[in-house]
């Protein structure tokens, strides 16, 4: 995927969704992020990695405009965040489930995507779809306090997907699903890149940050590393992503 298009004029323009430069986030004494530079193009996944407390959540919230950032610049589609105009365009999975037990699943979906503006028409096939996706389709009547945790993260999830935003930003996503609808989502996102929409999501698996075009490896506060996982498997002189994660730590 080339990282450049032509406008109507001629001229070239760069398909960046997500562009953090010099990103400075500091709490109180602590400075949580250092310097951190990090591009994600149309029609790619960005995995990042690290350990707890590396920041990933950190970049994701200041990178929203969720979190004010001490120094350099974010900006999504171009445009310098915190914009409200451009939340229709991002769908945000939180690590935390920001719901209402007291609604159905459904009626929460039906909430958000009021929220971001769908049709009637638009938001019954949306929350159709997402539902397979996140295997909640017998479960949409439920109301969401009788959930259990997997499937609260599930309905995070599907919220996420819904309007089929140019943007996802999902924070440890399948954390609490079983592998074979882990799988299932995996396909859906990487469907979701086909179409040249843009993820950025933080995993503690492994095994999925394989499946990304891009990962960004993050500690104490500063990118690493960030290529493409066979690049830095070879970068590393190792033969999975986990092994790359381990030996920058120094513990291989």
């Amino acid at each position: 995927m080339s990282n450049h298009s032509l406008t109507k004029g001629g001229t070239f323009m760069t398909d960046t969704t997500i562009s953090l430069k010099h990103l400075v986030k500091k709490f109180g004494n602590q400075t949580v992020l250092k310097d951190i530079d990090l591009d994600v193009y149309t029609g790619e996944i960005v995995g990042l990695i690290g350990p707890s407390g590396a920041g990933k959540s950190t970049v994701i919230k200041t990178a929203l405009g969720m979190e004010v950032a001490d120094g350099g610049v974010a900006k999504v589609f171009g445009e310098t965040m915190p914009n409200r105009q451009l939340l229709a365009n991002i769908g945000y999975m939180a690590q935390t489930d920001a719901l209402y037990e007291d609604l159905s699943g459904k009626e929460n979906m039906q909430f958000f995507a009021a929220m971001k503006g769908l049709s009637k028409k638009d938001t019954a096939e949306e929350i159709k779809h997402v539902a397979n996706v996140v295997d909640l389709t017998d479960d949409l009547n439920k109301r969401v306090s009788g959930y259990s945790g997997g499937m609260m993260r599930r309905l995070s999830l599907a919220i996420a997907l819904i309007g089929q935003p140019k943007l996802l930003i999902l924070d440890e996503p399948t954390v609490g699903i079983d592998p074979a609808l882990r799988r299932q989502v995996w396909k859906e996102l990487q469907h979701i890149r086909d179409e040249d929409r843009s993820i950025l999501i933080t995993t503690h698996v492994m095994d999925e940050a394989e499946l990304t075009d891009k990962v960004a490896l993050l500690l104490d506060g500063k990118v690493m590393a960030f290529d493409k996982p066979d690049v830095l498997k070879m970068q590393y002189e190792v033969d999975s992503i986990e092994n790359v994660f381990l030996k920058a730590e120094g513990v291989l």
